[in-house]
């Protein structure tokens, strides 16, 4: 067993002279199969919410100006430094955040509240870490709930409109021939987290709460309990 776990810390890359080099890694001796799963499921979320954040800023410029960013990219990272997202959302976190974006009155930056809060709620699901090991755990109910709010957000981004008609974010292309990237990233990120509390209920042998909504009347669940 000591041997296997010992070669599962090793990692080996090949030399630009044909030779093979292998280095040990004494953290992956306290990482299992599982850890590794949620990592990169981690990873895989948090790629698709930054492609869709830069997809939003792009449908809508006007948004990454109002906080006064240098750039779209500038706008971009903003969104994913927690610390500072909150700060430039004054304090506000998860579905509160959220909810700002589909406020009418609310003069700020619309992507930075839905998405930082978005990215806040899948923070809070993975229980605010990147790296996971042995010892650690996750309730597959935030993650279910997370997936949820995903949802959620993506409905109140297609029905939400200000006194004149207007979409208060632009989100899919419409035309012609419709663009349905966006709706294609929200359905991966669904999916991720979907499947990711699947195997940790089957793991920690706890069901989930399912919870159903209308659409109409769709509220952002609790991740933080």
């Amino acid at each position: 067993m000591l041997l296997a776990a010992g070669m599962g810390a090793c990692a080996t890359r090949q030399l630009p002279d044909g030779r093979r080099e292998t280095t040990f890694d004494p953290s992956q001796l306290a990482k299992g199969d599982i850890d590794r799963v949620v990592e990169m499921h981690r990873a895989e979320v948090v790629a698709s919410l930054r492609r869709l954040t830069d997809k939003l800023y792009r449908r809508n410029p006007r948004e990454w100006r109002k906080g006064s960013q240098p750039s779209l990219e500038a706008a971009v990272v903003l969104v994913f430094d927690l610390p500072a997202a909150r700060q430039a959302l004054g304090g506000r976190r998860e579905r509160e955040a959220a909810l700002l974006a589909f406020r009418e009155d609310y003069a700020g930056d619309r992507v930075l509240a839905l998405m930082g809060g978005l990215m806040d709620m899948v923070d809070g699901a993975f229980e605010h870490k990147e790296s996971f090991y042995l010892l650690d755990s996750l309730d597959a109910q935030k993650l279910y709930n997370c997936a949820r709010n995903v949802e959620v957000a993506a409905w109140k981004l297609n029905t939400a409109r200000d006194a004149g008609g207007e979409p208060l974010l632009h989100a899919n292309v419409d035309g012609p021939v419709r663009n349905l990237s966006f709706e294609r990233e929200v359905g991966r990120v669904v999916g991720l987290l979907d499947t990711l509390s699947r195997i940790v209920a089957d793991k920690s042998g706890r069901s989930v709460t399912r919870v159903t909504q209308t659409l109409a009347s769709a509220v952002f669940l609790p991740v933080k309990f």
